[in-house]
């Protein structure tokens, strides 16, 4: 990186040399935009935990590097997903093999601090969403003692209401059940959750999942009560979303939904109304090969959609809900998370798990094309699956 210095000639060397390293303290210091958090499935040593690696992001470049002391334990098995507080004081990791959603407080230096681990309801957690009261889990599968990898059920989403600490609490009831069932009303087929999202300021939760056997994908939709519990919409019954929903998002301002397909290779897109969903014209949007996670810039103005088999990024306007294709960017082999920096709005990264790196990108606000960051793709460790990221500075202190 390129300082400029002003220094009085009348200075004696020894304080020149003083004023030179606190400046270059504290200019690097504020060129720290963002610190992201990549969660990596798998890690060096015998007990098979996983990590997550911390980067801090240059605000003139978009270099990305690893803080010195990273990577951390994610305290626990295979971490497929991650969010933050809505305070940006903590980070809430999913460990899929373990059951555990784990709690880190982040430091000022953006190091993670664990405090609290809780279990989720069923088998295999695998995404995860956070408002300020609350934290929603969706799990592979219900939990019934007859439900695993041998014998599949349908899956299901938890609530966990968060203290004044941050802190998850134990799941909040539905009737009898500490969890949502994601069932196809009338059906025994199985559905298999993949994503969740909130959308309008959390006032709608909508889960992706599909079945298989049937070879048909389902949005549920749920309207999210003032106490955090969820309330399904339409009667129960999901909303058709074509073959292998992956990946749902929504933009900040609300309004509309936007679906990844696996397997048709497309974006759906709906239209919000009272939380219900109404396929907008001219969806679907065709997308590279096997999309499997999408993220909104903070303007609303543009998609990005990372393609898993194609390891790129393609980019899109977003014209009354319409996506319209700008083009394509090179990642890292298999991206399969995405996101955006909170701080600026400016830089675009991805977790790449084959290739084990995390790309970044420059993204313009005048036209949303990305310009590759200085130094990209950035090493992480073996087989990153997910990205989160806050501003550098915003977190308690």
């Amino acid at each position: 990186m390129r300082m400029k210095f002003n220094r009085s000639r009348q200075l004696v060397l020894v304080s020149a040399v003083s004023l030179l390293a606190a400046s270059l303290v504290t200019a690097c210091g504020t060129l720290t935009v963002d610190f992201v958090y990549v969660t990596c499935a798998k890690a060096a040593g015998p007990n098979n935990y996983g990590e997550v690696d911390v980067f801090e992001v240059n605000s003139e470049s978009g270099h990305m590097r690893q803080i010195p002391t990273s990577p951390f334990p994610s305290a626990g098995r295979n971490p497929v997903a991650e969010a933050v507080s809505v305070d940006n004081a903590n980070l809430y990791v999913i460990n899929e093999d373990d059951n555990t959603i784990v709690q880190f407080v982040i430091g000022n230096d953006g190091k993670l601090y664990p405090q609290n681990t809780v279990n989720t309801p069923g088998v295999f957690p695998l995404a995860v969403a956070v408002t300020q009261s609350d934290l929603y889990v969706v799990d592979t599968y219900q939990p019934l003692p007859t439900c695993s990898t041998v014998a599949p059920c349908s899956g299901s989403v938890a609530v966990f209401p968060l203290d004044s600490t941050d802190a998850p609490q134990a799941p909040l009831a539905n009737g009898n059940l500490n969890y949502w069932p994601l069932n196809l009303p009338g059906s025994s087929d199985v559905l298999t959750p993949t994503a969740i999202t909130l959308a309008d300021s959390g006032a709608y939760a909508y889960v992706s999942a599909y079945d298989a056997k049937a070879g048909a994908g389902y949005i549920f939709a749920f309207a999210v009560n003032s106490g955090g519990t969820l309330s399904p919409l339409n009667g129960g019954v999901p909303f058709a979303a074509g073959v292998q929903p992956s990946a749902v998002a929504s933009p900040s301002g609300g309004g509309y939904l936007y679906v990844a397909d696996a397997a048709q290779n497309e974006i759906i897109a709906f239209q919000i109304n009272n939380g219900l969903l109404t396929p907008l014209p001219g969806s679907p949007f065709a997308s590279g090969l096997t999309p499997g996670a999408i993220a909104i810039d903070a303007s609303g103005k543009y998609a990005y959609v990372a393609n898993s088999q194609d390891s790129n990024v393609t980019a899109y306007s977003i014209s009354s809900g319409a996506l319209v294709r700008l083009g394509s960017y090179a990642t890292g082999t298999q991206p399969v998370a995405i996101g955006i920096d909170p701080s600026l709005n400016q830089y675009l990264y991805t977790a790449n798990f084959l290739g084990n790196t995390v790309s970044g990108f420059q993204l313009s606000a005048t036209d949303g094309s990305l310009l590759i960051s200085q130094g990209s793709p950035f090493t992480a460790n073996a087989q990153p699956t997910a990205v989160a990221a806050i501003p550098h500075g915003s977190q308690k202190k």
